[in-house]
C-alpha cells in the first residue's frame, strides 16, 4: 500500500511539473502578443494568456494545432474564413481556422470588442482579471459553472497579473510622453513652469451579484519635474482614482474610517492594513486611503523626498508598500529622509544590493 502512495504521489509530481513546463513555454511563447493585444483592443493580457492556455490545452489541442484555434471561438454566421469541425457541446460543431496564431489572438480580442454583450467588460478597470473572469461566464462565453474559477487559478498560478501590469505601463509611459511633447512644442523654451497634465481613464465598475455598478475614475494628476520623476501633486476630492495601478481615494480629516471600510465593503482592519495605518476610529489629517492592496514595487525607479515628507507619506503617493520601501532602502520605520534623497521604488539601493551580494 505504501509503494502504492508513493507511486501515486510520483507520478503526481511528474505530471505538476510537465504541466508547469508547458505554461511556462506557452507564457514565454505568447506573453508580448497578448500585451500587443491589450494595449491595442484593452482585453487584459492576463485574461487573454489564461483562456489560451485553457482553450488550447497549453497549444497542444487538436483545435490549437491543426487550426491555429487558441481560444475556441466557434463560426457564427458572420465567419467567412476557412472551417474545420469539432465535437464540444454538441457533434460536429463549426469552428474558426486561422493562418496564424497571431489571427487567432486578434480575432479574439475583435470578437469580444465588438459584442454588445461584451461590452460591460470595457468598462472594468483594466486590472480587474476577477471582474472579467465572472463577467466573461456571466455574458456566455463557456458553458462550464467553474470557468471563472479556473481562470482565476491560471492566472493566479502563473502570475499572469504582471502582463496586464505591464501593458498598462506602456499605455500610461506612451500617452505621458505624447502629452510632454504636446505641451513643450507650445511652451516658451524659458519657461520654468512644469507641466500640468490631467489624464482621464475608463470609468471602473465594481461587480455586484446581479449587475455592474460603475464608479467615476481618474488617474492622479502629475507633474513632470525636470528630473523625469512623476510624482504626485493633487488628487481628486470625490471618487475612487488609481495609483500605481491601485484603487484609492482622497479622505478628509475627521470621517469614520468604518463608515469608509462598510461603504466600499471592506474589513476595517484590512482597511488599516492597506494604508500601513494603527487603529483609529476616524481620520486625524487629510489622507490618501488605498482600496486594495498595494503593489509591491511602483510606477518609476525612484522617488526624489521633498521637505517634511516621512517614509509613510511617500509609501501613499507612489502606491507602493510601506514594507517594500522600506527594505529596498534599508531604512527603518522611524527613519526620516532628507528633502532631495533618492528612494528607490522598484529595486534595492545600489549600496543594499552590493552588500547583499557579498554577504552570500
Amino acid at each position: 500500500m505504501k509503494k502504492l502512495m508513493l507511486l501515486l504521489c510520483l507520478i503526481a509530481c511528474i505530471t505538476a511539473r510537465a504541466q508547469k513546463e508547458k505554461a511556462a513555454a506557452y507564457i514565454n511563447t505568447y506573453k508580448a502578443l497578448a500585451i500587443a493585444e491589450m494595449i491595442r483592443s484593452g482585453v487584459p493580457a492576463s485574461i487573454t494568456l489564461a483562456q489560451g492556455i485553457l482553450e488550447s490545452q497549453y497549444g497542444e489541442s487538436d483545435l490549437a494545432k491543426a487550426s491555429n484555434n487558441h481560444f475556441g471561438i466557434k463560426c457564427k454566421t458572420e465567419w467567412t474564413g476557412p472551417k474545420t469541425y469539432h465535437d464540444d457541446d454538441e457533434r460536429g460543431e463549426c469552428f474558426r481556422v486561422y493562418a496564424t496564431v497571431e489571427a487567432s489572438y486578434r480575432d479574439h480580442s475583435d470578437f469580444l470588442k465588438s459584442r454588445p454583450h461584451y461590452a460591460f467588460l470595457f468598462k472594468l478597470d483594466p486590472s480587474d482579471y476577477e471582474g472579467w473572469a465572472k463577467g466573461l461566464k456571466k455574458a456566455g462565453y463557456a458553458t462550464s459553472q467553474t470557468y471563472p474559477q479556473q481562470l482565476l487559478k491560471v492566472i493566479h498560478d502563473y502570475d499572469l497579473q504582471q502582463y496586464s501590469l505591464e501593458a498598462i505601463a506602456r499605455m500610461q509611459n506612451d500617452a505621458g510622453t505624447a502629452a510632454t511633447t504636446a505641451v513643450t512644442a507650445v511652451q516658451p523654451v524659458a519657461s520654468q513652469q512644469p507641466a500640468l497634465k490631467e489624464v482621464k481613464t475608463p470609468p471602473i465598475t465594481e461587480e455586484k451579484e446581479e449587475e455592474h455598478k460603475e464608479a467615476e475614475t481618474l488617474t492622479t494628476v502629475t507633474t513632470e519635474l525636470n528630473t523625469g520623476i512623476k510624482k504626485s501633486t493633487a488628487y481628486p476630492t470625490a471618487g475612487i482614482f488609481t495609483i500605481n495601478h491601485v484603487k484609492v481615494i482622497y479622505a478628509p480629516e475627521g470621517i469614520s474610517l468604518l463608515a469608509l471600510a462598510n461603504q466600499y465593503n471592506i474589513g476595517l482592519s484590512k482597511l488599516l492594513e492597506f494604508n500601513d495605518l494603527p487603529e483609529m476610529d476616524v481620520l486625524d489629517t487629510d489622507r490618501l486611503i488605498f482600496l486594495e492592496r498595494k503593489l509591491k514595487k511602483g510606477a518609476t525607479d525612484v522617488h526624489i523626498v521633498t521637505a517634511d515628507e516621512t517614509l509613510h507619506d511617500i509609501a501613499q503617493k507612489e502606491g507602493v508598500r510601506l514594507e517594500s520601501l522600506l527594505e529596498y532602502n534599508n531604512l527603518r520605520k522611524e527613519a526620516r529622509p532628507a528633502a532631495g534623497e533618492k528612494l528607490y521604488l522598484r529595486t534595492m539601493t545600489p549600496v543594499t544590493a552590493k552588500q547583499t551580494k557579498i554577504s552570500r
